[in-house]
């Protein structure tokens, strides 16, 4: 009997945010009333409600506005996962409700305590206090006991207080990304290139996958519970992350710029806010109608906030959804949320920075404290700022998926003339940055191709061009340096229907199905990363993105499913998402601990199929030694001849393009020996041309049988040899370094 007391105001009432409970305490909760009905003459701005079965009592906390009058029955539902479990009806004269037998109309504020019953506890099951991110909701139809016609749908989310939105996750996950991509610049900088090549592959294809987990959430489409919470344990990587201190200057500064920031989180003792239950498009008109008229009665600070940040329904609640329903999540206020992200990204820059040279620094101490050898990470001590660039343009890659999304969203918002401003000059900035990257080694590949037959010679032969511009091209294979071109196309096309696309699910839904099978046919036909098992890794990334945007589109409800299709594929996106995360994970952290076990890391991986290890400097592989660098320079083809004309574009921190510059130079052309200068013609470097001066008879008078002067051989041939073919070690010590000495090796 308590128990039907209790149902229309616990079920009634379980409707919005959670509740913070206690931890392990069991309990069910509610934060907000939800309306379901356009027209609807019962509302609550504010509606809190906690069942605790520990004391079998319940605490409700109501403001609600009746325009009903006249006596009602109450017709209630209560369904989890979208099957209906229960369905009854309960008059509130029979049950002894106060102020609503009759109902009278007016404001109606509620604060009581109600005990329940033994018999009513005992049909709640205990896995509804256990399973996390409880799909429960609660409707109850109003309707008058005369007519049986209903005047007031209202609508509660029952949560129980256990989440898989945990900061333990979302620590581990941050740690674990970044000290792999840790783990793969130390690799590379002791010299064992391939592994560290495989590993930052990894890595990065993780931390890709980590951020498109996020995307999810950043849609306007309605996602269950469990999925929205999953999804959260993603948002760091897309800089979204609470830290109070920085949120207080946040809100100062778009003050301070001419902006309004939201009070959300300052009103919620008063105001519920309503966590959007189905998709946009699809979402009751009641919503929008009640927006609307009350458009007219809201303060002008509060409609500025309704307009940019979140809908304020009829009843005085407010409506989160998509982005600004993950920045509620965050407690993050929605106006803060453009500049939580950047700061965020300008911070992880800055770090970066600030460690880089730090390690410099405790290289050189340890070097000349003999700490470690001498010769230890010298590529990264003597090419530290190209290796430095090199990171920096790595951390523009990765963080253009979220300031790209941040940065679009930001002119739909303007929450401030300055944030807009700070957001066209970022998503500017780093997409020419990223463009002019691409095309660059677009040139220098085609150059290398037109030249050796082979991109592979000097992406992977210039030390200098790979530390800078390796971050583009050396997860693939040599022949699919281009493919990072579709990369950024994929990732600005997919940030514009997440920013653009907030007031319509479905249109995101469709955008991001046909996204992501662009997406996995591009990777399974051209099969573009550098090995078998690289394309199997990331093969498997974007058929569950696929996967993924299939369930989007059935959440945006565009085959009118029953309510438990929805609740089913939520609990399958969770746990095939959950899995294939975790696999991934210890794939990462297994094959980047191998590296560090091995004493020949580059010995567990297969040499690459276009050839980069016979242009790249690998420990495994050189031991440094004069007659190994003449072999590896032979390999490479320095000894062979640089065909005239050669220009990586002017870059001049590259070494092939100082070697084709000093090469091609016309004041550096040699002349036969002993010929006239009058007629001395410029090198043919494509033609071997003889040591023998023509100046000097082969048959002088007085000697024995003529003999060619000896290249290897006399002042004449030092001078020969010194001109026009060095030896490695002379090269080297005309250059100061050999080419592989003069870089930092490629970093990851």
């Amino acid at each position: 009997m308590w128990f039907s007391t209790l149902r229309p105001a616990l079920l009634l009432s379980a409707f919005s945010a959670a509740i913070t409970s206690v931890a392990g305490e069991a309990l069910l909760s509610s934060s907000s009333l939800n309306t379901c009905q356009e027209d609807s003459m019962f509302t609550a701005s504010l509606f809190k409600v906690v069942y605790t079965p520990s004391n079998s009592s319940a605490a409700l906390d109501i403001v609600a506005t009746s325009s009903v009058e006249g006596s009602v029955v109450f017709d209630i539902a209560i369904s989890a996962y979208g099957y209906q479990i229960i369905r009854t009806t309960i008059d509130p004269c029979t049950v002894g409700l106060a102020g609503l037998c009759p109902m009278t109309a007016g404001k109606i504020p509620l604060t009581f305590n109600l005990d329940v019953g033994e018999a009513a506890a005992s049909q709640i099951p205990g896995i509804a206090y256990n399973f996390p991110d409880l799909d429960a909701t609660v409707r109850v139809f109003l309707n008058m006991t005369e007519t049986g016609k209903s005047v007031a749908c209202v609508e509660a989310d029952i949560s129980n207080g256990k989440t898989v939105d945990l900061i333990g996750v979302k620590w581990a996950l941050a740690i674990v990304a970044g000290l792999v991509l840790c783990s793969s610049a130390v690799i590379n900088g002791l010299g064992h290139s391939n592994a560290a090549a495989h590993i930052a592959s990894g890595a990065l294809s993780l931390f890709g996958f980590f951020q498109a987990q996020a995307m999810l959430g950043l849609t306007a489409i309605h996602l269950p519970p469990v999925v929205q919470s999953w999804t959260q344990d993603f948002q760091w990587s897309m800089g979204i992350i609470n830290v109070d201190f920085m949120q207080d200057i946040f809100t100062w500064y778009q003050r301070a710029t001419g902006g309004t920031p939201s009070t959300i989180f300052d009103s919620l003792t008063t105001v519920s806010v309503q966590v959007e239950k189905r998709a946009l498009d699809v979402f009751p008109e009641a919503a929008v109608n009640m927006y609307r008229r009350s458009a007219a009665l809201i303060p002008r600070a509060v409609g500025h906030l309704a307009k940019r940040a979140n809908i304020m329904t009829g009843s005085g609640s407010y409506l989160v959804y998509g982005i600004q329903r993950v920045a509620f999540k965050a407690g993050i206020e929605t106006t803060n949320l453009f500049m939580t992200g950047l700061v965020f990204f300008c911070l992880l820059v800055l770090f970066t920075i600030l460690g880089v040279a730090a390690f410099k620094g405790w290289c050189e101490l340890a070097a000349k404290q003999r700490w470690m050898k001498s010769d230890t990470f010298l590529e990264f001590r003597n090419g530290w700022l190209t290796v430095l660039k090199g990171i920096l343009f790595r951390l523009t890659l990765i963080g253009y998926p979220q300031m790209s999304i941040l940065c679009l969203w930001e002119f739909t918002q303007v929450d401030s003339p300055a944030e807009v401003v700070l957001a066209v000059f970022f998503i500017a900035g780093m997409t020419i940055t990223l463009g002019w990257a691409a095309s660059k080694v677009i040139r220098i590949a085609r150059r290398s191709v037109a030249m050796h037959r082979n991109p592979a010679y000097i992406l992977f032969s210039d030390p200098q061009a790979l530390n800078k511009w390796g971050f583009l091209y050396v997860q693939f294979r040599a022949s699919a340096y281009y493919f990072v071109i579709p990369v950024l196309g994929y990732t600005l096309v997919k940030s514009m229907f997440i920013a653009f696309a907030q007031g319509s699910g479905t249109a995101q839904a469709i955008g991001f199905l046909l996204i992501e099978a662009i997406a996995l046919i591009a990777a399974s036909v051209l099969r573009p990363w550098m090995d078998k098992s690289t394309n199997s890794f990331n093969i498997a990334i974007c058929a569950v993105n696929f996967i993924n945007a299939i369930f989007l589109l059935i959440f945006s409800d565009v085959f009118s499913q029953p309510p438990l299709v929805n609740g089913v594929i939520g609990l399958i996106l969770f746990f095939l998402n959950a899995i294939f995360a975790t696999i991934l994970l210890i794939m990462v952290i297994i094959s980047t601990a191998l590296v560090f076990y091995r004493k020949n890391p580059d010995g567990r991986y297969q040499f690459m199929a276009d050839d980069r290890t016979s242009f790249m400097k690998s420990q495994s592989q050189l031991t440094g030694t004069t007659e190994l660098d003449a072999l590896a320079a032979t390999a490479r083809g320095d000894k062979a001849g640089y065909k005239p004309g050669l220009d990586l574009d002017d870059d001049n921190e590259s070494i092939s393009s100082e070697s084709m510059r000093r090469r091609t130079n016309t004041s550096t052309n040699l002349a036969v020996p002993g010929a006239s200068p009058v007629g001395a013609q410029p090198r043919n470097f494509n033609r071997p041309q003889s040591p023998v001066d023509p100046a000097v008879p082969l048959f002088p008078a007085n000697s024995g049988p003529p003999r060619a002067p000896s290249p290897y051989g006399g002042s004449q041939a030092s001078t020969y040899r010194s001109q026009n073919n060095p030896s490695p070690a002379a090269y080297r010590a005309q250059n100061n370094a050999s080419p592989w000495q003069r870089g930092a090796g490629y970093d990851h």
